[in-house]
């Protein structure tokens, strides 16, 4: 069972990478204002989000899933962790939404806003960890 574990956390890891990062990137390109640049940020979102943020967060998911039914975990510090990764998947959402303003060149939020934006999934991380870690 130790394995479903690791591989959650390898996971999560890999997700959240994806979900610090691409907002990030968000900021960059939201300030870039020549074609070669727009262009380039284009390419490393596409590939962040669909190559490496979306499998981890679906294998996130999927290992998470086993772990509830293979070791019967209950409590309301599960009921929570389960909002905060709705919410992170409405995020991960979002990012979407984000990434095709970008690539159809309608973005109108400034690199305030994507900095703004990049916070959240900070918050939700340091929620997740403590609920895990102390099980209230």
């Amino acid at each position: 069972m130790l394995w479903m574990k690791s591989l959650h956390i390898i996971f999560m890891v890999t997700w959240f990478a994806g979900l610090f990062y691409l907002p990030r990137l968000y900021v960059y390109h939201a300030e870039a204002k020549d074609k070669i640049s727009d262009e380039r940020f284009k390419v490393m979102e596409r590939k962040l989000f669909y190559g490496i943020m979306t499998p981890g967060g679906i294998l996130t998911i999927f290992f998470g899933l086993l772990l509830i039914i293979n070791y019967d975990y209950q409590g309301v510090w599960l009921t929570y962790k389960l909002i905060l990764v709705a919410l992170l998947v409405i995020y991960h959402f979002y990012c979407l939404k984000y990434l095709n303003l970008f690539k159809n060149n309608m973005n109108n939020h400034s690199h305030v806003f994507y900095r703004i934006f990049n916070e959240i999934p900070v918050i939700m991380l340091i929620a997740i960890i403590f609920l895990v870690i102390y099980k209230p």
